[in-house]
């Protein structure tokens, strides 16, 4: 599945926003259960998101770093 560039730079952010909601309405709801539950989504989200952000920076990062020319090419 392809998705379009600029769904996928925002990715990332989306997953760290929603986490940091999640986190918030768990710190304002008053209920039994569902704070548990914003809590637990919300911190698995909010790390995705900073673990994606993360991998695609080293990422870059790496590539920068590499000659992009073919072995075939260099002879």
């Amino acid at each position: 599945m392809w998705i379009s560039r600029p769904i996928y730079e925002l990715l990332p952010y989306l997953y760290m926003l929603v986490g940091v909601t999640l986190l918030a309405a768990a710190w304002l709801v008053d209920a039994e259960t569902w704070p548990s539950v914003f809590f637990t989504v919300g911190a698995l989200s909010l790390i995705g998101g900073l673990v994606l952000w993360l991998r695609r920076k080293d990422y870059r990062t790496k590539q920068a770093e590499y000659d992009s020319r073919s072995l075939d090419d260099k002879v």
